[in-house]
């Protein structure tokens, strides 16, 4: 028997190490492909006469990853995000490149944010403006955000047995005050005195929106449906009473309803929507279309603004995603990555200005008070312009307002100036449920404090209600000081309330309204610059490091998603409350959950 298992051991180490073999050597090959086919490698040809193949299919983050049309398979799928830079630079070159002839932009699938959906829409508008270069946009169905895309074309067309959702705008919040009670959990939510709008904790502790939540929710679905309806009534030609009436009585029922209502041009199949683009370019019908996909075309040009000023460089630094103390992951904002490259570019004598792009919900308040230090520092010796994209709200908002200038997108969310904290007591859940019980010894009265093994004393939420509040007078002061209005009138405006764009323009949170392409030429004013030479930071990683990195993450995401299905989202829901209750400090973080769609 005992030889039996030395043998069973040895086979089963075997057969690790032969594995462990072939995943390295699997991946030693793709790094090598990388090398060979990535951006920074031998350019891709295109044809004469190609048409941009812009399938918007995955989702869409303020700057993708170095190689991120090669990682496009299996588990390494959610890593090949597509950049909005990538997205924009491609837009610009193909307008004056002569082998494009026209876009053919497929929309099946669209996942961005309002912002990102602005911007690009207002780049393919002057692709087509400036080029005279057709655009068509078709779809087996539109959601009404890749609908508000589609309207940037000269022509809209769905699939004949497809469906455009127009229905107007909601948002949807998920409770967990019964939840939380049936496991004997307590949720304390402490926010600053006043911040009536700061809902992150409502979630945990009712089980209905505020009136105040309420409050602050119809005023930006307002205003982005604005946004939406302007754009829609501009593209098609429509009153924007009519298109609420066909909004408010669900006139859109299916092809023909949208087509009978001026909603598209025509309903049609891929292929005869294919032979109308070869028939505007005069190609025979014999001939084939040469459709140059996204990828493939991003790699047939340098895009990295090289031909510009080395000795006059403006940097683009990306901070996207939650704000947390120590190094950034994807799709994190860490205080010490992030300083560090503002300080980098502050440093560095040959970089003259500094736009920093902001696209955070907030996050740790003492983390977003690090990047706030090094933001101004670098301002007070160049021009540091915020771009704000989808989200600059809370600790986003904090990072952003020591800024020389601060633009944003009308249907950007931003401002909830305000903090909170949560720290839930499990005590209940413990005893109750699994039997387990604590005790413990102590030096002094407070050294447990704050604990998730007992309710907290009303004397010691006094004392952190007093922190709460000293770090939301801070906050009010740093946004006065940087905005150049007095505590009072940063008060009236904050108490954790969202704003859209437009409306933080109106109030004074933002001085401009427009894209990241905007920024960066008021930044390069601002810096007296006339042909500066565009740097992205931070340094991404390559090929090989993506990959390792993303060996866990998006491997997970993978099998989750794989194996869930639909039900991934509430899978997400609950990750969210693992995350809450893992938070530590005060948050400077937008509510809770704003489900736009």
């Amino acid at each position: 028997m005992r030889q039996f298992l030395k043998f069973m051991l040895a086979s089963m180490v075997g057969t690790f190490l032969i594995g462990f073999v072939l995943i390295m050597v699997f991946i030693g090959s793709l790094a090598a492909l990388g090398s060979s086919f990535s951006m920074e490698g031998k350019p891709t040809t295109v044809k004469d006469g190609s048409i941009l193949h812009l399938k918007l299919d995955k989702v869409i983050v303020d700057r993708g990853s170095k190689d991120q049309f090669m990682l496009d398979f299996g588990p390494f799928r959610d890593a090949s995000k597509l950049g909005m830079n990538t997205i924009l630079a491609t837009l610009e070159h193909a307008k004056t490149d002569d082998k494009i002839k026209g876009i053919f932009l497929d929309l099946t699938s669209t996942q961005a944010g309002f912002a990102t959906m602005k911007e690009i829409r207002e780049k393919i508008i002057a692709f087509k403006q400036e080029s005279s270069k057709p655009v068509i946009a078709y779809s087996e169905s539109y959601t009404q955000g890749s609908y508000y895309l589609a309207t940037a074309a000269d022509a809209i067309y769905l699939q004949p047995k497809g469906d455009l959702t127009y229905h107007g705008l909601q948002s949807e919040y998920m409770f967990y005050k019964g939840l939380f009670e049936k496991l004997d959990i307590d949720v304390q939510f402490i926010r600053g005195s006043n911040n009536r709008f700061k809902s992150f904790g409502e979630v945990f502790t009712e089980d209905h929106m505020s009136e105040a939540n309420k409050e602050q929710n119809r005023a930006l679905l307002t205003g982005l449906w604005a946004e939406h309806r302007r754009a829609v009534a501009e593209n098609r030609k429509l009153e924007p009473a009519r298109l609420d009436l066909i909004a408010d009585s669900l006139m859109v029922r299916n092809a023909d309803s949208a087509l009978e209502l001026g909603m598209v041009d025509g309903v049609k199949y891929r292929d005869e929507v294919l032979d109308i683009l070869r028939e505007r370019m005069g190609i025979e019908a014999d001939k084939d279309l040469e459709l140059t996909e996204l990828g493939t075309y991003a790699r047939s040009f340098k895009h990295d603004h090289s031909t510009g000023n080395s000795d006059q460089k403006l940097a683009v630094i990306y901070a996207e995603g939650g704000i947390s103390s120590g190094e950034s992951e994807d799709g994190t904002i860490g205080s010490t990555s992030l300083s560090a490259t503002i300080r980098e570019a502050r440093e560095d004598s040959s970089i003259k200005a500094i736009v920093l792009r902001v696209n955070s919900p907030g996050g740790s308040g003492l983390a977003s008070e690090t990047i706030w230090r090094e933001v101004k520092l670098a301002n007070d010796v160049k021009p540091v312009v915020v771009s704000m994209g989808d989200v600059a709200a809370s600790g986003g908002y904090y990072i952003a307002a020591p800024a020389r200038k601060i633009f944003a997108e009308p249907t950007t969310i931003t401002g909830s100036i305000g903090v909170f904290g949560i720290i839930p007591n499990m005590q209940g859940f413990f005893k109750n449920k699994l039997g387990i019980t604590f005790d413990g010894l102590k030096t002094h009265k407070y050294a447990d404090m704050p604990t998730g093994t007992r309710p907290l004393t009303q004397h010691e939420k006094d004392i952190i209600q007093g922190y709460i509040d000293d770090f939301y007078t801070g906050f009010k002061e740093r946004v006065a000081e940087g905005r150049n209005l007095t505590v009072a009138q940063v008060d009236s405006i904050g108490q954790g309330r969202v704003w859209t764009g437009e409306d933080a323009k109106r109030i004074g949170l933002v001085d401009e309204l427009g894209g990241l392409e905007a920024a960066i030429a008021e930044a390069a004013n601002l810096a007296g610059l006339s042909d500066p030479k565009r740097v992205e930071m931070p340094e991404q990683k390559d090929l090989f490091e993506q990959i390792m990195a993303d060996l866990n993450g998006s491997a997970s995401a993978w099998v989750a998603a794989t194996m869930l299905g639909e039900d991934l989202d509430l899978l997400k829901q609950f990750t969210k409350v693992k995350q809450a209750k893992e938070m530590i400090g005060v948050q400077a973080r937008m509510e809770y959950d704003l489900d736009v769609h």
